[in-house]
C-alpha cells in the first residue's frame, strides 16, 4: 500500500510521524509531499520527503490573526456559546474563515504540487492533519482514499460552527444557501481538472484517526480509529540537569515557538516578563523552554526559573507537577500521557477561549484568556492547579485513559482494512502496489 502524508508545518508533521512509522514497519511505502521548508524535519525523522514549491504558510495569515481570532472569541462568547447562532452569524464567519484562513493556510502552489505528485505516485490513502485540505483534494484527484489525523483541538469553533452552518443551509430555499466553504472547494477542484465536487468528508475526512481519549473526542458519525498518542519531537538530548530529581515543586512553562510579536491581539514583551514576576515569588522551580528570540525581551530571570532553548518535552513533564502553556497539540498531549496539571493560556492562532472553557470541564485544567492575562490571574490559576488535589487525580485518569488506548502499530490491519473499503470500485485501484 501506498501512503501519501500531508501536513502544513513542522509541530503538526511531528504528530504523524509515529503513524508514519507504523505502517512503514508494516511494510508499506510512506511519502510525505511537504513545503521545503519542512524537509529537513521530515528527513530527520528517516522518512522520505517529496518537496513542492510553496510560499512560507505563516505569510499571509495577518488577516486572520487580527480579525478572525477576534471574531471567534466574540461568536463563542455570544450567539455560540448560548446554541442560538443566527444564520447570518454564521455565514459571516464562513466568510471570513475561508479567505482569511483556510484559502491562506491551503495556498494554490501546495494544492498544486500536492496534486501533481498524488497523480504521478497514485498513493492508495492520503493522511492528512486537520488544516491541510490540501491534502483531500490531492486525494480526490488521485482516486486514493483520504483520512483526517487529528491530535489535539478538532478545529472544535470550526467543526462546530460548520456543522451547524450546515444544518440552518438546509432549511433555506436552494437559491438562498450560500457557502463560501463549498465554493472555495469547489472552485478548487473545478481548477485542478477533477471531476468531483465538494462534500464534508473534504473537511472531516472519509474516517478519522483520533489520538484523543474517547472522553475528549467530539462524534462527527464518521468511523473513527483511537490511537494512542506517541510523542515524537524530533532530535532530542536529555540535559544532565534532568537527571537529578527537583527539590521544589517543578513548573514547565512554554509559549511555544511560533508565538512572537506579531499578535495584534496582545504585548508579548509585557507577558513575558509579567510571567517572570509572578513566577519568582512562587515556591517552585520553574523551567521555561523560551526561544532566543522570546528570551531578548526578558528584562530579568528570577532565580528560581531555569531557560532553555529547548528541552525534550517528553523527558521533562515526567517530572513536573503543572505545566503552562500556549494550548499547543504536543504539549497537551504529553500532559495528558504523563498525568499532568495544566494550566493553559487561550484566545490566540489555533486555541480559542471557548475550546479553553471545553478544556476545563476535563478537570485537568485551567485556562486564563489572553484578553484577560494578568500576572495575578495566571498565579491564581496555578495555585489552584498546583494546590487542588482533584487537578492531579483527573489528570492521572486520563493517563489511564490514553495508555489503554491501541498503538499506531495495532490498528494499522484496521487502516488497511478501511482503506480496501474506500478504494472499492475506484477505477485502476487494483492496479496500485
Amino acid at each position: 500500500m501506498k501512503v501519501m502524508f500531508a501536513s502544513l508545518e513542522g509541530s503538526h508533521f511531528q504528530l504523524m510521524v509515529p503513524m508514519a512509522w507504523a505502517l512503514r514497519t508494516a511494510g508499506h511505502e510512506v511519502r510525505v509531499v511537504c513545503k521545503r521548508g519542512l524537509v529537513d524535519a521530515v528527513t530527520q525523522a528517516g522518512l522520505t520527503a517529496v518537496p513542492v514549491e510553496c510560499p512560507p504558510w505563516q505569510e499571509g495569515l495577518g488577516r486572520f490573526h487580527t480579525e478572525a481570532i477576534a471574531r471567534c472569541n466574540e461568536l463563542e462568547t455570544t450567539e455560540l456559546e448560548r446554541d442560538q447562532p443566527s444564520w447570518e452569524t454564521l455565514l459571516a464567519y464562513e466568510s471570513l474563515v475561508v479567505p482569511a484562513l483556510w484559502s491562506r493556510l491551503n495556498r494554490d502552489e501546495m494544492i498544486d504540487g500536492l496534486v501533481e505528485y498524488a497523480r504521478f505516485w497514485r498513493p492508495d490513502l492520503v493522511l492528512w492533519e486537520s488544516f491541510c485540505m490540501a491534502g483531500p483534494v490531492a486525494a480526490l484527484a488521485s482516486g486514493a482514499a483520504h483520512a483526517r489525523m487529528v491530535s489535539g483541538p478538532d478545529m472544535a469553533l470550526q467543526m462546530g460552527v460548520r456543522r451547524e452552518f450546515v444544518r440552518r443551509s438546509r432549511e433555506l430555499p436552494p437559491e438562498n444557501r450560500e457557502d463560501p466553504t463549498a465554493e472555495w472547494l469547489d472552485w478548487t477542484l473545478e481548477r485542478i481538472g477533477c471531476g468531483h465536487r465538494f462534500d464534508e468528508t473534504m473537511l472531516t475526512g472519509q474516517w478519522i484517526i483520533d489520538s484523543r481519549p474517547a472522553s475528549m473526542r467530539e462524534d462527527l458519525g464518521l468511523t473513527t480509529v483511537p490511537v494512542r498518542y506517541v510523542p515524537y519531537n524530533g532530535r532530542c538530548v536529555v540535559p544532565a540537569w534532568l537527571r537529578e530529581p527537583p527539590a521544589r515543586p517543578r513548573v514547565c512553562l512554554t509559549l511555544g515557538t511560533s508565538i512572537d510579536s506579531d499578535y495584534a491581539l496582545f504585548d508579548l514583551d509585557t507577558m513575558l516578563n509579567a510571567l517572570m514576576r509572578t513566577l519568582a515569588g512562587m515556591d517552585v522551580e520553574v523551567v521555561a523552554a523560551i526561544a532566543p528570540a522570546q528570551r531578548t525581551r526578558l528584562r530579568e530571570i528570577p532565580g528560581n526559573v531555569r531557560i532553555v532553548d529547548f528541552v525534550p518535552i517528553n523527558d521533562l513533564l515526567p517530572t513536573c507537577a503543572a505545566v503552562v502553556h500556549h494550548g499547543g497539540y504536543q504539549t497537551k498531549a504529553t500532559a495528558e500521557l504523563h498525568g499532568v496539571p495544566q494550566v493553559i493560556v487561550t484566545g490566540w492562532e489555533w486555541v480559542s477561549e471557548g475550546m479553553g472553557r471545553d478544556y476545563e470541564k476535563q478537570g485537568t485544567l485551567l485556562s486564563v484568556s489572553i484578553r484577560e492575562f494578568s500576572a495575578e490571574l495566571l498565579r491564581e490559576r496555578l495555585e489552584r492547579v498546583l494546590g487542588d488535589p482533584s487537578f492531579a487525580e483527573n489528570a492521572r485518569r486520563v493517563r489511564d485513559e490514553v495508555l489503554a488506548m491501541r498503538t499506531p502499530n495495532d490498528v494499522v490491519p484496521t487502516i488497511e482494512e478501511l482503506t480496501a473499503e474506500h478504494l472499492a470500485g475506484v477505477p485502476g485501484a487494483d492496479r496500485r502496489s
